[in-house]
């Protein structure tokens, strides 16, 4: 349930019913407003009666949730979650870029691509160190020398780093030089995963799975969220249906109805969910225009040489003229990139 509390509550107060909710076993989650602090109460307490926490002083309304999901609905949180790593916010105002290869592969490509993708206007380089594979005689990413590579030409050109967590057991050699978690599709529902990446302190972007519906993927933010991390971002990355043409379908309906169902930020995939490098930017700018807060894509200077996804990677003019299209979409709803 909610339990929003006055506009002037004191701090008393405040612990009193803090205090009170725990007495009844509900796990409290602290959410401040520009106006108004609420407090999520969590926790199955059938047939509660919420007048018991109505009375305390300091306490404007009760209400439950209906949702299954509670710290990721808007009815807990109205106000917009926003994420700021450095000088760089995710889910205010500003479209934020993501973009970089699929997998780190050598100090002269991710060098390279780091510049490319700098110069024109991306704020976040994107590559995998661990990469899940199909096949397990694929290339699976340079592992700790893929990090390091990643992280240094991050600080040459002023960018931040995100990049895939496949296991629990990677967690601490990650946070070490990445700046955001990403959990890909496959594990969206490795739940002992997302309870581990909960008691980290750095943002988590999350995507949604192959056949997860937008329930399953907010339910599994949640995993997070309860854990102690509220710094939770989600990725529309397409799911897969029976059409055969691009390598997913891209929901970007899903867009739309997260937003209204939940504060968390949401990042689109228009390489993953296309998996055809002439489809990408139609897509991108389709994302844009349903109010995507970032957008994730893959760029490579020499696609076919790529060893993981190069025929959905943009070669560089394509990213730049990317750049310019979902620029102007962008200001003509209100936003800026």
């Amino acid at each position: 349930m909610v339990v929003v509390l006055e506009k002037n509550v004191t701090q008393e107060q405040l612990e009193n019913i803090i205090k009170h909710l725990e007495e009844y076993n509900f796990a409290v989650h602290k959410s401040t407003g520009e106006e108004q602090i609420v407090l999520g109460a969590i926790g199955v307490q059938l047939n509660f009666d919420t007048r018991k926490i109505k009375i305390l002083e300091g306490v404007a309304e009760v209400y439950r949730i209906t949702e299954p999901f509670k710290l990721a609905s808007r009815s807990f949180k109205k106000e917009n979650t926003e994420i700021k790593i450095k000088d760089v916010v995710i889910g205010g105002s500003e479209v934020v870029m993501m973009a970089g290869p699929c997998s780190v592969e050598n100090e002269d490509q991710i060098f390279t691509i780091a510049e490319i993708v700098s110069k024109a206007g991306a704020k976040i380089l994107r590559g995998g160190a661990f990469k899940p594979r199909t096949s397990p005689y694929s290339f699976q990413g340079l592992g700790e020398e893929g990090l390091k590579l990643m992280r240094k030409a991050a600080d040459k050109y002023g960018l931040l780093i995100i990049t895939e967590v496949m296991e629990s057991s990677n967690i601490d050699l990650i946070e070490k030089y990445a700046d955001i978690f990403q959990v890909g599709a496959r594990n969206m529902q490795n739940f002992p995963l997302l309870r581990d990446l909960g008691k980290t302190t750095k943002p988590i972007m999350l995507k949604r799975g192959l056949a997860a519906t937008v329930e399953d993927l907010l339910m599994s933010a949640e995993y997070i969220l309860s854990s102690g991390n509220k710094e939770v971002m989600l990725c529309e990355r397409g799911i897969r249906t029976f059409e055969t043409y691009t390598r997913n379908t891209f929901d970007l309906s899903a867009i739309p109805v997260i937003h209204k169902r939940s504060h968390l930020p949401i990042i689109a995939d228009p390489s993953h969910a296309t998996g055809l490098r002439d489809k990408v930017l139609p897509m991108a700018r389709a994302a844009v225009a349903a109010g995507a807060d970032g957008l994730m894509v893959e760029v490579h200077h020499e696609p076919e040489k790529a060893l993981s996804d190069g025929p959905q990677a943009l070669l560089p003019e394509q990213f730049a003229e990317l750049m310019i299209q979902v620029k102007t979409i962008a200001e003509v709803i209100g936003r800026k990139m």
